[in-house]
């Protein structure tokens, strides 16, 4: 029954990565997965799923990375994320200095920050981008 748990925290890791959209938790979902089969074909031997899951997150976080960087310095290579910096959005969850709330921007929500609070419903337009989260400023400011 071990493969059931591997299977629904592989699950949930991929869903959370939905959410975040860091790879982070997609590589821990696709080791868990991995888990899932060792635990699947060798039920009683725990410390062989747990290696197996751990060596796959750990490879496809090591492999990656270079593979990624090479696409985003290709010529022509545009990255959609880009194209947020300087669209209008609207708070849904306040945010305070020092503290990330939520935007919508488009059809998505995304986590933010920004150096003034900024309370839920306000208009905002996004100034920077992180990997997940948008740095805002009130509309109108700039």
């Amino acid at each position: 029954m071990a493969w059931v748990i591997w299977l629904v925290i592989g699950a949930a890791l991929i869903v959370a990565e939905m959410f975040t959209l860091t790879f982070y938790l997609l590589w821990l979902g696709i080791g868990a997965l991995v888990a899932a089969l060792f635990a699947w074909i060798f039920p009683d031997w725990l410390l062989v799923q747990a290696v197996a899951g751990s060596v796959t997150a750990l490879a496809l976080t090591v492999l990656t990375k270079p593979l990624a960087r090479r696409v985003r310095a290709s010529r022509g290579y545009k990255d959609a994320i880009d194209d947020l910096v300087g669209k209008q959005g609207l708070v849904t969850e306040d945010i305070h200095v020092g503290k990330m709330g939520i935007v919508k921007v488009g059809s998505e929500s995304w986590s933010a920050t920004s150096t003034e609070p900024l309370v839920k419903g306000e208009p905002v337009i996004v100034v920077h981008r992180g990997n997940a989260v948008l740095q805002v400023e009130k509309w109108g400011r700039l």
